[in-house]
């Protein structure tokens, strides 16, 4: 590998701390959004493709980002979603047979900046103390000034809605249109691996856009519905919200996930806030409180579900339960077939601990 002289960058928190490194191949410029970390030691390609990293700038733990280079195939949309990425060691060589390009490459045909050589063990560490913020990264490091005026223009993540930029403009299908049930879909950042395990459950799915109305739903006549993960705040997902409503009235069978859990907690009164910290990563702790099982799990949420509303509520139980912090991880109703999780069961990249809800899922349909 030739010696790389790479531009000086910087990334500066909202609060004015700064931290120090060098942009990631030739690519300058200046990206803004919500600070965040994860703590998964593999599948970096598909962190940076979730729909619900949209609008986030990504620092990774692992110390060695790009090593096993990038495949087509493993990607959960259209394109990266991230805002920006930080590492510690970005590697422009890679060693796999099943890769088909370096991780550079991939960022430069998504026209993503990235800075590597930061000590984001201390990043990672004064994130943890301070709370998510917003923050941009730049290679405009000589224009200390005028990046901290236009970050301070940035909106904060409380209160935004981002499902529209991320979910599908028209509706599609997904799977054998000859497969046993029908599932209907609410993109509110749907990934590809979700689909993929509904669809080899014998599922065919139709997806509907973030704002599409229950009537388009129950147009397709499916067996079932689900809410999809995505970003952003799930309060002012109204739509979403009146949709959740809608199943729950007519006791059809509902599944969701992470956004999708949160839409449903809503749509029985339930509230939900911005956390101190999310939860990113692939080997979170939950307990199962129906079988007292313990699972291994992806997760990717920076909201979570009310716990003392939702404990409170007559017709909401809590079915799982993070162990690092007790937040709701999982919820379900007692007289309707309605349940969710927090987390991600189709994980992409994680265990396969939780892949037993989606067959839940389908046997809740086989029952109605």
């Amino acid at each position: 590998m030739k010696y790389q002289k790479r531009q000086k960058a910087i990334i500066l928190l909202a609060d004015g701390t700064i931290f120090y490194g060098k942009a990631v191949g030739n690519k300058q410029g200046t990206a803004f959004g919500e600070v965040c970390f994860n703590t998964g030691m593999t599948g970096y390609q598909e962190i940076f493709t979730d729909p619900s990293y949209f609008g986030q700038i990504m620092v990774t733990t692992n110390a060695h980002i790009g090593n096993y280079g990038t495949n087509a195939e493993e990607i959960e949309s259209d394109s990266v979603k991230i805002a920006g990425l930080v590492v510690k060691n970005f590697s422009y060589e890679y060693s796999r047979d099943a890769a088909d390009s370096s991780l550079e490459e991939f960022l430069d045909k998504n026209n993503l900046l990235a800075i590597s050589d930061v000590d984001t063990r201390a990043l990672v560490s004064y994130i943890r103390d301070n709370g998510a913020m917003n923050a941009v990264i730049s290679t405009e490091v000589d224009n200390i000034e005028g990046l901290k005026k236009q970050l301070a223009e940035v909106p904060n993540m409380e209160g935004l809605e981002l499902a529209s930029k991320v979910s599908t403009k028209e509706p599609y299908y997904f799977g054998d249109e000859n497969a046993t049930y029908k599932i209907a879909a609410l993109d509110i950042g749907i990934k590809k691996n979700i689909l993929r395990n509904l669809a080899k459950r014998d599922a065919y799915i139709k997806v509907f856009p973030y704002n599409s109305k229950f009537e388009d739903l129950e147009a397709f006549n499916p067996d079932g519905y689900f809410l999809s993960n995505g970003p952003g705040d799930p309060e002012p997902l109204a739509d979403a919200q009146e949709v959740a409503k809608e199943i729950i009235k007519r006791n059809l069978p509902l599944f969701g996930i992470c956004l999708g859990h949160q839409v449903i907690a809503l749509a029985n009164g339930i509230s939900t806030y911005k956390m101190h910290n999310g939860h990113r990563g692939i080997n979170h702790p939950v307990k199962n409180m129906v079988t007292g099982k313990g699972e291994v799990t992806s997760q990717n949420h920076g909201f979570a579900v009310n716990r003392e509303e939702t404990e409170a509520h007559p017709d909401v139980e809590i079915t799982h339960v993070h162990l690092n912090d007790n937040t709701v991880a999982g919820i379900a109703m007692k007289s309707k077939n309605v349940f969710s999780v927090q987390y991600h069961p189709e994980a992409s990249p994680g265990p396969h601990d939780s892949s037993y809800l989606f067959d839940q899922f389908i046997e809740n349909i086989k029952n109605k």
